[in-house]
């Protein structure tokens, strides 16, 4: 019996082609707020070498020894104060950005999206995209300052996933956008309105973003100087603005973690500082987030109030992340048509 009679062209089965993905990504979450739930997921994100660059067999045993036997207790608590009927507020709020996106790329573009650790994962969420007909893919990562922790983990994955894959599709990939103008005009704007808002004029705006291990920017990384252009690109755009007249700016980084030297000056210690030397009136905004999350909601909103209050401050507040305001969808929306160009 030849090939040609075993399988002629009409018995192949029908397969679906012709259409194009999107895949929002962002980090990750635990699947509730337990500590058995965090320390899988924990697990799993800091055993990426990509995030604690430590070699494995040094520390694996740090990890499994003392990491994962005490952190999830304290992370779980963290979570469950921000926790919703939703869910983790990170994957609710990508999930309303990818839904956002359904049906303005037009009909032949299916947008979904993927946490980096924990669910849905972006192998899950590829599979389903190509299932779906999708033979072109935009990956968007949801960060908009590079870094190799983060930005990077994501090819990371998406290559591991490709590697199993006999069908692969075509990719493009979102870059940084720390600087992309439709970014920052965004951010000014909405960040401006929630001021409007507040019962009080701020003093001092703090632009905090996550920190990262000092090594990394001596090893090449172009995080911190992608974190330092978005605050004077923003601090630029706000300092034109009323609500923002008289305001100092103030650059620093969060989320401490380890005995290792990070990216100074800290959230956390320049709070009490500014609370000790008179200022009494202070907001914070996280432009290295595109949702909010447990470092936004408890992080910087519970704790870093507490801290400010403690050492003097008076009135504090945490600005919300662009999330799915107008401003963060319509940003969202015009950075996707550019890296969609030619596809649609």
């Amino acid at each position: 019996m030849t090939w040609q009679t075993q399988r002629l062209p009409g018995d192949h089965p029908p397969v679906s082609s012709g259409m194009i993905g999107v895949l929002l990504v962002n980090l990750g979450t635990p699947d509730g707020p337990d500590p058995d739930s965090v320390r899988r997921y924990l697990k799993q994100f800091l055993s990426d070498t990509r995030v604690i660059e430590i070699p494995p067999i040094v520390w694996q045993p740090i990890l499994r020894g003392i990491i994962l036997n005490t952190r999830p207790q304290k992370s779980a608590r963290a979570y469950k104060k921000i926790w919703t009927d939703r869910g983790s507020p990170l994957a609710d709020i990508t999930a309303r950005q990818a839904e956002a996106m359904v049906g303005r790329l037009g009909e032949q573009v299916v947008v979904d999206y993927a946490m980096r650790y924990g669910k849905p994962s972006i192998e899950s969420r590829m599979t389903a995209l190509m299932g779906q007909g999708c033979d072109r893919i935009l990956i968007a990562p949801m960060y908009p300052q590079y870094c190799a922790a983060t930005t990077a983990t994501v090819f990371d994955e998406v290559a591991r996933v490709l590697g199993e894959m006999r069908w692969q599709p075509a990719l493009r990939f979102v870059p940084p956008y720390h600087d992309h103008p439709g970014y920052i005009t965004a951010l000014a704007d909405d960040l401006a309105r929630q001021v409007r808002g507040l019962s009080f004029s701020p003093e001092v705006m703090l632009l905090s973003f996550h920190g990262m291990p000092l090594q990394t920017l001596e090893k090449g990384d172009p995080y911190y100087c992608h974190c330092m252009k978005t605050a004077r690109l923003l601090r630029e755009a706000l300092s034109a603005r009323p609500e923002f007249a008289g305001v100092r700016f103030e650059t620093t980084f969060q989320s401490r973690f380890g005995p290792a030297r990070w990216l100074e000056p800290s959230t956390d210690t320049t709070l009490i500082e500014e609370g000790q030397k008179g200022t009494k009136r202070l907001v914070v905004a996280a432009p290295g987030f595109a949702a909010d999350c447990v470092e936004t909601l408890e992080e910087l909103a519970l704790e870093g109030r507490d801290e400010f209050v403690e050492a003097g401050g008076e009135d504090y507040a945490v600005l919300d992340c662009l999330n799915t305001s107008d401003d963060g969808l319509a940003m969202i929306d015009a950075m996707l048509r550019r890296e969609l160009s030619g596809w649609i």
